[in-house]
Formats: structure tokens, C-alpha cells, sequence
């Protein structure tokens, strides 16, 4: 008799849902390729309350990601440094994975630079209307 097949052991397990992308869908967009800059002070400042150094938060990072996708994902904390002190832009779903490491909303991350609205103009070609004469 042939021994049983193995399982996947968290099928059927109901995961929290986090609300963020899923990180192995495979699929790419324009939102998961765009970077996204940091307000590096928020992190550090972050990353301090916790009592953490760069290394003990990618441990963070990791185990969050592991309990909310069941893959192991963290960041590197060359990375994680460089966003602290130069504001390093990183992408979207790295960004979901370090507010998750460091368990607040990732809005509350981000640098209010990305939050200024820039009026692109009037296309070349366009005229703008203003009203009826």
C-alpha cells in the first residue's frame, strides 16, 4: 500500500484577509510597478517605538507576511535604510509589506510629496473653453 499523498496543510485554513494585493497572483499592474516614496523619518520613527533595529524588523516583515499570505517576503534592511535616510521610492506591494512588518496602515508611510496634486495642464492640441460668449 502506497503511503498518502501529502496535503497542502493550510487548505481549507481561513486566513485573515490584510485588504493588500496578493503578493504571488503573478499578475502586474501599473499600481504594483509604480514607486511610491516614503517619509523616511515616519519609518525610523516607526521601526524605534517598536524597539527594533533594520534587521529585527525584516524579521517583523517576514512573519507578517507569513501569517497574512503564507509566503515568506521581507525586505532587506540595506533597503529598509535606504528608505529611512534618503527616502528610497520602493514599489507598491513593498510598501504593503513593510506597514504590515510594522503593523500600521501603509497611507501612514507614505511622504506627503506622493499626496500633491499637479494640474497636468491642457494637452497640446486642447484649448480650454471658458464658458459661452
Amino acid at each position: 500500500m502506497l503511503p498518502p499523498k501529502p496535503t497542502n496543510q493550510h487548505a481549507g485554513v481561513n486566513k485573515p484577509k490584510t485588504g493588500h494585493p496578493p503578493l504571488d497572483s503573478g499578475a502586474i499592474d501599473a499600481d504594483s510597478l509604480r514607486l511610491i516614496r516614503l517619509d523616511g523619518l515616519c519609518v525610523r520613527r516607526r521601526r524605534h517605538e517598536h524597539g527594533w533595529s533594520t534587521r529585527e524588523l525584516t524579521s517583523a516583515i517576514e512573519k507578517a507576511s507569513l501569517h497574512s499570505s503564507g509566503l515568506r517576503r521581507t525586505l532587506t534592511p540595506s533597503l529598509i535604510k535606504a528608505v529611512e535616510e534618503q527616502a528610497e521610492p520602493i514599489p507598491y506591494q513593498q510598501l504593503w509589506l513593510l506597514a504590515d512588518g510594522l503593523g500600521c496602515d501603509p497611507v501612514d508611510l507614505v511622504s506627503d510629496d506622493e499626496f500633491s496634486i499637479e494640474d497636468p495642464g491642457t494637452p497640446p492640441g486642447f484649448e480650454r473653453k471658458r464658458g459661452f460668449e
